[in-house]
Formats: C-alpha cells, structure tokens, sequence
C-alpha cells in the first residue's frame, strides 16, 4: 500500500505522535522525512507549499493536498481509513460528544499545560512564578474535568476507543511525566487508569510507549 503522505515535524511532537496512531489504527502509513526545526521550515520549498511555515506540516503521497495544525491532520488521517467510523463517530450526536473532547484536549489541557511546558523542560520563556502557577491551576482544572468524564469507564466517549482518547493521550501522558505529580493525581484518581487502559492498545503503545508519572512536578516548589 501506498503511504498516505508524509508530515514535516521535529521529534517526539505528540501531535504527530496522534496521527501516526491513527494511521496505525487505520492501516496506512505515513513518512516522517528528515527535518530540520527552524532551518527547513523557514526554506522556499517548504513556504511554497505551507506558508505560515508551521509543523506539523502534512503533505498528500501525490502532492496535491496539504495540511497543517495537529488536529486537523489527524482527523484527517482518522477519516481516512476503516476504522473511520468507530473513530470519528457513526451519527451526529457521537460525532459532536467526540470533537468536543478533541477540542478540550487541545482548548482547555495542552492549552494550560504548554505554559509550564516552555518555563521548565523547553526552556523557551522565562520562569515567571506567577504564570506557572496559573498555568499548573488550569492544568489541574482540567485534568479533574476528565477525571470526571472517564470515572467507571474505559473511554471518554462510547464503549470504543475514538478520536477524543487519541486526542487526550497525546498531551495527558506529556504532562504526566512533568507536570501532573502525585499531588495533582490526587485530585484526579480515575486518569491514571484510564491512561494505562489506552496505553494497552498496541498502536497507541507503540507511538506513547509506557506511562511515566513524576513524582514532583518540575518547577514546583
């Protein structure tokens, strides 16, 4: 069979890492060329075909399609195989109970997460206690909002793994390893077993690997 298409990205990008689970889950294959962050992106080639020079950038196996932003590249590649329909959702209402999680995945939790993210392990910005702090509270918020959305189940949505759990793992099992501490887990005690649950799926394994829980939050005090 012949790849789908190739996404441009840097390494260990859980959005990307979503889209590949998917395709798995689907039985395509996608090509993850070399990239170079910051080099590539910014050249001629790339600019043509992606313009506001983002990854991860998707390109169709012929050519005449492109994508970017995480979410919508992953979509796509969920509606792009079998499994489209458990994925996605068979009927309108399963269709909007799913994209509202996929939009809370990416609005509400990596929304709140990415802040404490770029202080700390990315060393991007600044520390700025005030923001962290801020930052760590709405990450804890959200975090008891699915706490509560998956207590007593397998799944956020339905009795099958869908695009909303393949959303949610991708920055969830990100922040687990930094940032949800034992202290946070504490306010959210159904998340864990939730996330070891979709980390038994083989195509999710593959691309998340084991869950890692810290025990202290990095930049915590």
């Amino acid at each position: 069979m012949a790849p789908l298409g190739k996404i441009y990205t840097y390494p260990d990008n859980y959005r990307v890492q979503r889209a590949l689970a998917l395709a798995a889950l689907n039985g395509l294959e996608i090509e993850i060329p070399a990239f170079q962050m910051g080099v590539d992106n910014k050249s001629p080639s790339f600019l043509s075909k992606f313009p506001y020079g983002k990854v991860p950038a998707f390109e169709s196996a012929d050519g005449t399609f492109t994508l970017t932003e995480g979410q919508a590249i992953a979509r796509y590649v969920a509606d792009s195989g079998p499994k489209s329909a458990q994925l996605l959702g068979a009927d309108p209402q399963t269709r909007a109970k799913i994209e509202e999680w996929a939009c809370f995945a990416d609005q509400e939790f990596a929304a709140n997460m990415i802040p404490a993210l770029l202080m700390t392990i990315a060393n991007i910005i600044p520390f700025d206690a005030a923001r962290y702090a801020q930052s760590t509270a709405g990450t804890e918020r959200a975090l008891k909002r699915i706490d509560e959305a998956v207590k007593g189940k397998k799944f956020v949505v339905g009795d099958e793994l869908t695009f909303a759990d393949v959303m949610l793992l991708g920055p969830l099992q990100l922040a687990t390893k930094f940032l949800v501490d034992e202290e946070m887990r504490k306010s959210a005690p159904n998340v864990e077993g939730y996330l070891r649950g979709l980390l038994e799926i083989p195509e999710l394994k593959a691309q998340f690997g084991d869950l890692v829980l810290c025990e202290k939050r990095v930049g915590g005090q």
